[in-house]
C-alpha cells in the first residue's frame, strides 16, 4: 500500500497545539486508511487534528503482507502514538475491525489517553459470512498451507446497503485501496493480537465506547461484550446497531455511528475542559 494513502487532517490555524485535540485512527484488517478518510474528514469538521497510516505490511501484494507480524503491527502503532501524543494535551484512539482492537491495545499500554471509540471490535472471527474452515485454522497454521492459503472477501463486502456495496465494487476493480483476501498469516496475526488484547483488559481506564453491529458480517458483537465487561473504565458505553454488517462507517446507520462517536468525544472534551479550568 503506497503511503500516500495515509493522511494527516490538520488545524494549521491554530498555533498552540497544546490546546487542540487529536485522534489517532487504525484501519481494518488487510485495510488501508482510504476506509477511515470519510470518517477522518468528519471528525476533523468537528475540531480534531486527525491521523491515519497505513500498518505495516498491508499492500497489494500477499507476500508483503506475510513479512510482518501482529507485534509489527503493534510496535507501529506504540511510536505512532508516541509520536503524536506529546503535541496534544486531549488525545483519543479509534479504529475499525483489526483497527479498533489495536486502540484497546494502546489503552492497556497508555494511561494518557483521554478515550477510546472501537468500531466493529474484532476479537474473534465469529460472524454470519465466515466459512467453516475457519476451525480448521489451528491444523492450517502448523504447515506450509499458512504461506498460500487466504479466505476471500465476501461479496456484501461488509456492507448491507446493497447502492453502497457496488459502489464499493467499482471502487475496489479501479483504486488499490485494500486487500479483496485474509491471508491465513494475517488471520493469524488478527487472532494473536486478540487473545493479548483480551488478557489485558483490566489495565484499560479510560472512557471507552464500543460500536457494534448486531448482523456484524466477520465478527458477532460476543467481541465488543468482553471488551466492556473487561476493561476497567468508570466511563464505558455500549450501542448496538440493527441495520448494518461490519463496515459500520458506509452502511445504512453511518450517520448514527459519526454522530455518536462524536457526542461521546465531545463530553469527554467539555469533562476535560471543566477539570482543567478547577485545578487552575
Amino acid at each position: 500500500m503506497t503511503q500516500s494513502i495515509d493522511f494527516e487532517l490538520l488545524h494549521t490555524e491554530i498555533q498552540d497545539k497544546q490546546n487542540k485535540k487529536a485522534v489517532l485512527l487504525f484501519h481494518g484488517l488487510t485495510g488501508s486508511p482510504f476506509e477511515m478518510r470519510k470518517y477522518g474528514s468528519f471528525l476533523f469538521k468537528n475540531g480534531y487534528d486527525v491521523f491515519c497510516y497505513s500498518f505495516p505490511g498491508h499492500g497489494d501484494r500477499i507476500s508483503e503482507i506475510e513479512t510482518v507480524t501482529w507485534v509489527d503491527w503493534c510496535n507501529f502503532a506504540q511510536e505512532k502514538y508516541d509520536e503524536l501524543r506529546k503535541n496534544y494535551n486531549q488525545f483519543f484512539v479509534s479504529g475499525l475491525c483489526l483497527g479498533a482492537s489495536m486502540a484497546v491495545y494502546l489503552a492497556e499500554n497508555n494511561d494518557d489517553i483521554t478515550g477510546v471509540v472501537a468500531l466493529s471490535t474484532t476479537l474473534f472471527l465469529d460472524g454470519f459470512c465466515i466459512p467453516w474452515t475457519i476451525s480448521l485454522l489451528p491444523f492450517a497454521l502448523s504447515t506450509i498451507t499458512r504461506f498460500y492459503y487466504t479466505f476471500p472477501e465476501d461479496d456484501c463486502f461488509g456492507v448491507k446497503n446493497e447502492r453502497t456495496r457496488k459502489s464499493l465494487a467499482k471502487l475496489t476493480a479501479k483504486v488499490d485501496i485494500g486487500m479483496d483476501n485474509y491471508p491465513l498469516n494475517c488471520v493469524d496475526g488478527l487472532l494473536k493480537l486478540s487473545k493479548n488484547v483480551r488478557k489485558n483488559l483490566k489495565k484499560v481506564n479510560c472512557p471507552i465506547l464500543c460500536i457494534h453491529s448486531k448482523y456484524d458480517n466477520l465478527s458477532s458483537i460476543k467481541g465488543a461484550k468482553v471488551v466492556l465487561n473487561g476493561v476497567s473504565s468508570k466511563i464505558k458505553k455500549y450501542v448496538e446497531l440493527n441495520d448494518s454488517y461490519h463496515m459500520i462507517l458506509y452502511d445504512n446507520e453511518k450517520e448514527l455511528v459519526m454522530n455518536t462517536v462524536n457526542e461521546f468525544l465531545s463530553e469527554l472534551v467539555s469533562a476535560k475542559n471543566e477539570e482543567e479550568v478547577v485545578c487552575v
